[in-house]
């Protein structure tokens, strides 16, 4: 059987064991596939990874020999689920391997929300502690999580997590209702979690339902001078509304780890200097070694089980 790995640098394979996949079959990998060279490099495979290369209905009907389309991620936006169930493709996700590292990510950029830990480096490097009358920079406001509230929306494996380490930190949880429309009697509708809530976490996935969650309307319904956190997808979030909410102050920070687009480009809306209190990472709360280790590891463990004839973590 022949595979392919069409976006291999996605995972920055330098420091990881690719031994197990390479067992598999006979792979050839590619740091980089854009849309052009998506049917050339698939004719003839049999397995394809994907993390983020889009292998929509028409680049499937242009590759009759795909079998198995592994998605190196979570998410299953980049692939056209229903045209590969059609054209009897299976199509596999990973799950659960970012547990560790995108919640202890969200908690890293609360905290540096609610200590203002990047503008007292900055104000310690360019010499404001240096010119200090006491021993001690109290310039920007200071706040403890603890017997703080964070609302998480999404409570999956990442919201569970996040909300777990939290509580570690001294805070209250309440957690939205759900989208999927299952109903759970201790969970808060927006227009409840989001007046109580000091802080907001982003954990649910990008659907029809979610695109542009967070819009001016929600954004005024939360807490004023809360903090919003995003370590989910880019489009969760109606961006230019939130660079106003900073700016007027009716929200008190930001941390996000992804934007709509990615990379954004240098004039995007939450690129502007004039924003405040805003954090932005480049969507690698998952980059840890040993979370890329655990993702690659559940990516060969769905192709043994498909060889095995006993697929798991099927999603079409």
């Amino acid at each position: 059987m022949q595979g392919v790995f069409l976006d291999s640098e996605t995972v920055n394979p330098d420091d990881l064991d690719f031994g197990a996949l390479d067992a598999l079959m006979s792979w050839t990998f590619f740091p980089f596939t854009v849309p052009a060279q998506r049917v050339e490099r698939l004719q003839g495979i049999d397995v394809v990874i994907t993390n983020k290369v889009v292998l929509d209905a028409d680049t499937l009907a242009a590759c009759p020999s795909l079998k198995l389309i592994c998605i190196c991620a979570t998410g299953t936006n980049n692939v056209d689920l229903v045209a590969a169930r059609e054209q009897g493709i299976v199509v596999c996700n990973v799950s659960g391997y970012a547990r560790a590292s995108v919640a202890q990510h969200s908690l890293m950029l609360m905290l540096t929300l609610a200590t203002h830990g990047f503008r007292y480096d900055r104000a310690v490097k360019r010499g404001d502690w240096s010119a200090g009358r006491q021993f001690c920079l109290l310039d920007y406001p200071i706040m403890e999580l603890a017997g703080k509230t964070l609302g998480v929306i999404g409570y999956g494996d990442l919201g569970r997590e996040t909300a777990r380490l939290a509580e570690a930190f001294g805070m209250k949880i309440a957690v939205a209702q759900s989208f999927s429309g299952n109903s759970h009697q201790d969970r808060l509708p927006l227009s409840e979690l989001l007046p109580q809530a000091d802080v907001v976490s982003l954990h649910c996935p990008l659907t029809t339902q979610t695109d542009k969650l967070v819009d001016a309307a929600f954004l005024s319904q939360m807490k004023p001078g809360a903090l919003l956190i995003n370590t989910a997808r880019g489009g969760l979030v109606d961006e230019p509304a939130l660079a106003q909410a900073l700016r007027s102050g009716q929200l008190g920070g930001a941390g996000l780890d992804v934007l709509s687009v990615e990379p954004p480009p240098r004039d995007h809306v939450l690129l502007a200097d004039d924003i405040p209190n805003l954090i932005l990472t480049p969507h690698n709360a998952w980059g840890t070694r040993e979370c890329r280790q655990r993702l690659l590891d559940g990516v060969v463990s769905n192709i043994r089980n498909w060889q095995a004839g006993t697929p798991t973590n099927v999603v079409n």
